[in-house]
């Protein structure tokens, strides 16, 4: 029987390769892994601040900086003055961008989907409590 630190490697390289060939199902394969995160943080949080979104990633603002700009310039999101602050920038998902995600999303589901066909009944049950319980620790 496995011990409870052989147990979290092994959880921990399994969810790490399912999350990268979840990363490789993307709409637009130029994007990378950061840019594609601030789009999924729009889409999920609404417009954000340049400093926001820096600090919800874990980088610095000049480097939140230079993907905001390439977002910008591929035309997923719009920059807009702040209304209260005009010293801050509110950063937006455009319509490109929100029809980016939505088709990321789908071809993930789809992806996933299919190899979740490939199981028994009883596999996909044991997936779905495992689901449970990794979105229990990751709130943590």
């Amino acid at each position: 029987m496995a011990t409870i630190a052989e147990q979290s490697t092994e959880l921990r390289l399994a969810t790490f390769r399912l999350a990268r060939r979840m990363r490789a199902q993307k709409a637009d394969e130029a994007l990378s892994d950061a840019q594609f995160a601030v789009l999924g943080a729009l889409y999920r949080g609404g417009t954000q601040t340049l400093t926001q979104l820096a600090e919800r990633e874990k980088v610095s603002a000049p480097s939140m900086n230079r993907t905001v700009n390439c977002l910008e310039e591929t035309g997923y999101i719009e920059r807009t003055a702040d209304e209260v602050d005009r010293r801050k920038t509110n950063i937006t998902l455009n319509d490109a961008g929100l029809a980016l995600v939505k088709a990321t999303i789908s071809q993930r589901d789809a992806w996933l989907t299919t190899r979740l066909r490939d199981l028994s009944k009883e596999d996909r049950a044991v997936l779905a409590r495992a689901a449970e319980l990794i979105g229990g620790l990751a709130t943590q």
